[in-house]
């Protein structure tokens, strides 16, 4: 399983992760072409090498010639939308946008299709938005992993005024992920990069075991005395298809509710998956005075319990949670690509000692084939699992 590891030991801004990914590898070129398909003035973006405490790489830089713009996040979903970009990456960078426009209108009081973007709508950080889901896109990663994100602390001049550091929008973003704290007076996490993580993250923790094949240094804008300014990425393969270490210690965190909608369980269950819970799910139960309603249970590692917590009292009507330690044993994982008559599936293969006990296309890419040769869905999935060997 390939896997994106982001260290983040002095936080994450859109043109790091830009200067990182292209640092390790990705083609620059390749980048700029797809971002000129964005209908904007012409696009150029300087590539330089520069040292932080001894370790080089890379700087992403913009360069173009537009009148400070205030958009709104529909006029910036207009503008995504209107090109010519492949719809992975329009998708995900709509939806980068989207965990901003949320934040912001939560501190602003107001709808997040009402938020006005101001330094975040500028276009270079459209275009660092754009640019980080065309690169990460193209690597084609099974899982994406982050560090804690350091937040740093100060204050800073923007367009609404003196805040604080972090930035209310960037804390907003940033709920059910795990931070560290820092007594560096500087931004070290901004909005647009705290959205990018947020976003492309699985899951928030150490780097996993895995054969490092790739590594990349992106350079921050200020040098500190501190530390090297940097934030740094690995691409490599896990040794198994979990990717991530099995968090020493398990709880399974439990709450019976009987007065919530169906819509808001949805949503919750949302929320505590993008916070990195390894298993959410819903049990029918029969409650005081004979009240119909659903056992929520949580499957999460000791470190992520309180960020947890913070998610099931804010977004349902629990009064209390239950948890408790227990251990679990999982299969190893592959995912292999199978060359059927009617185009390349994705097969998730388990196996235990070494041998294949289980096999599951995915159903995505089985749906699309089925719709684009017309024919039915389980014979893609039987054709699928056949040529995955299984």
């Amino acid at each position: 399983m390939k896997v994106l590891y982001f260290d983040c030991p002095m936080g994450i801004s859109g043109d790091m992760c830009m200067a990182a990914l292209i640092d390790m590898g990705v083609d620059f070129k390749m980048v700029l072409k797809e971002l000129r398909k964005l209908k904007a003035d012409r696009i150029d973006v300087a590539i330089n090498k520069e040292a932080r405490h001894s370790i080089t790489g890379t700087t992403f830089r913009v360069r173009i010639k537009e009148s400070h713009h205030h958009r709104t996040f529909k006029d910036i979903k207009r503008l995504i939308s209107a090109s010519k970009l492949n719809k992975d990456v329009k998708e995900l960078s709509v939806s980068i946008f989207k965990e901003i426009a949320i934040a912001e209108g939560k501190v602003h009081g107001i709808p997040p299709e009402e938020v006005h973007f101001h330094e975040v709508g500028a276009m270079d950080s459209i275009i660092d938005i754009v640019g980080a889901s065309i690169a990460i896109r193209s690597l084609k990663a099974d899982k994406i992993i982050s560090s804690p994100i350091p937040l740093g602390s100060g204050w800073a001049d923007t367009m609404h005024g003196r805040i604080p550091i972090p930035a209310p929008a960037t804390v907003e973003i940033l709920k059910g992920a795990p931070i560290v704290s820092t007594n560096i007076p500087f931004e070290l996490t901004t909005p647009t990069g705290a959205a990018i993580i947020k976003t492309v993250a699985d899951g928030f923790g150490p780097l996993p075991d895995m054969v490092i094949e790739k590594t990349g240094y992106g350079a921050g804008k200020k040098d500190f005395r501190e530390s090297a300014n940097i934030l740094r990425v690995m691409l490599g393969t896990a040794k198994d298809a979990r990717a991530n270490k099995e968090p020493a210690g398990l709880l399974v965190m439990e709450t019976n509710i009987d007065d919530m909608s169906p819509q808001t369980a949805g949503y919750l269950m949302e929320r505590l998956f993008e916070a990195g819970a390894l298993d959410v799910f819903f049990t029918p139960v029969q409650m005081k005075k004979s009240r119909p309603g659903v056992l929520l249970t949580v499957l999460t590692g000791e470190d992520m319990k309180e960020g947890l917590l913070d998610i099931i009292f804010e977004e349902s009507t629990s009064i209390g949670v239950r948890t408790y330690p227990v251990e679990r044993e999982c299969l190893e994982r592959r995912v292999v690509r199978a060359k059927t008559p009617y185009g390349v599936v994705r097969v998730k293969v388990s196996l235990r000692k070494g041998k294949v006990v289980n096999s599951q296309p995915e159903y995505e890419d089985c749906r699309d084939l089925a719709r684009k040769k017309k024919v039915p869905l389980k014979k893609i999935i039987e054709t699928a699992k056949a040529a995955s060997g299984d």
